[in-house]
């Protein structure tokens, strides 16, 4: 039996092929690290729960999605689905982040008028002695895009955690503030059997107010 859980949470991994956005979900997902990887034709579904706090059990469901040209008409029927995204660029190869504001753009244009929560990713942090993209500059991107920013190894398992749960909790925290919401007939976020229900903060302290007996 599946376990209960409050809130699902649709993610999709964008970049350029290669950057290793298979690798980060395998660690994040299976605990493991694959060190080759079949480039990804179309999408792959990966799926994991994080408590988020006490009582809420967020369910992740995770779309790898292929960095190549030739599957991009079936990538982004995917976009507009998503709650979330982690935009994965490889510290050791600099066209990849260029492609970065590319990858925001194309995203970001496709699901309007709606929204999506990113979090930028530099990964392969393990191979400090190859890398292209300073701390620095990938910093001051993540601020024009005024998104976070993490670096990763799924080889060495450092930050691959924090990456999904600071994008998952920025989600939720967004939930709480009601700028977003469920809607009928797209998949971003779904209520679990047990949904938490959700109040704006004055509307919250009013609740309590009401409950006091």
């Amino acid at each position: 039996m599946d376990i209960l859980w409050q809130y699902q949470f649709r993610i999709i991994l964008l970049g350029d092929s290669t950057v290793g956005k298979s690798s980060l979900l395998k660690r994040f997902t299976d605990g493991v690290y694959s060190d080759v990887a079949d480039p990804t034709v179309g999408v792959d579904f990966y799926a994991r729960s994080l408590d988020i706090e006490p009582g809420v059990k967020i369910k992740l469901q995770l779309w790898d999605t292929a960095g190549q040209e030739r599957f991009r008409s079936i990538t982004t029927s995917y976009y507009r689905n998503s709650v979330g995204g982690l935009l994965v660029f490889d510290l050791t190869n600099r066209k990849t982040f260029d492609h970065v504001r590319e990858w925001h753009r194309e995203v970001s244009e496709h699901i309007l008028p709606h929204h999506m929560v990113y979090i930028l990713v530099g990964h392969k942090s393990d191979l400090n002695r190859e890398r292209k993209v300073s701390r620095d500059e990938a910093e001051q991107l993540a601020a024009e895009l005024g998104v976070r920013y993490v670096e990763t190894s799924a080889k060495c398992n450092s930050n691959v955690e924090r990456a999904f749960e600071l994008l998952t909790r920025d989600i939720y925290e967004l939930m709480k503030m009601g700028e977003i919401a469920t809607r009928d007939g797209w998949d971003g976020v779904k209520s679990g059997l047990t949904a938490k229900v959700l109040y704006p903060a004055e509307e919250e302290a009013e609740r309590e107010k009401s409950c006091n007996c």
